[in-house]
């Protein structure tokens, strides 16, 4: 299957649209189902989002599809009112996971949408794709802290996001 790629005439997913909405629940659910699993914790609060919810969130969002359409995965972020970026979820369906969806969502908003802008991240600190797919692209881990018993979670910062790094071959999924 030829790999995903950014739609040209997209930058950001549009949610008011039924199906748009749909496929991003239907990824996010299963992409949080499969790091609640790497990380040994069932509560993030994405997987039980409904899907009114999920669309009342205040985030910019942006997709990968693959050559027929689908949607392979989707990044979403906020706009800190000190200029800097908040990334809130770097979902990948699991059909395609480890094909570089995350990484391509991530340099693209690194290098298009964002660049030269302070970058935040937060993660499970036991997923370690991701783990992996942030400090290959040149975020900085700070201190992990726990917001819930039985979570842990890394933060990473990239106070100045100019163009990613070179590629990886193996891609974080989430």
């Amino acid at each position: 299957m030829p790999s995903p790629h950014i739609r040209p005439h997209l930058r950001t997913l549009d949610l008011s649209d039924d199906a748009t909405a749909a496929a991003v629940h239907r990824i996010g659910l299963a992409a949080y189902a499969v790091e609640a699993e790497l990380i040994g914790f069932d509560g993030i609060p994405a997987l039980r989002e409904s899907l009114p919810e999920l669309r009342a969130q205040d985030l910019r969002w942006v997709g990968a599809v693959a050559e027929g359409g689908e949607l392979a995965g989707f990044l979403a972020w906020e706009e800190e009112p000190d200029g800097g970026i908040g990334i809130d979820r770097l979902c990948v369906a699991p059909a395609f996971f480890r094909r570089g969806v995350a990484s391509l969502l991530l340099r693209h908003a690194l290098a298009e949408l964002f660049p030269g802008r302070p970058v935040q991240v937060t993660t499970g600190a036991a997923n370690t794709p991701a783990v992996r797919l942030y400090e290959a692209l040149g975020f900085v881990r700070g201190a992990d802290f726990s917001p819930a018993p039985g979570l842990v979670m890394a933060s990473f910062s990239r106070p100045t996001a100019g163009r990613p790094p070179g590629r990886r071959t193996r891609p974080g999924t989430s």
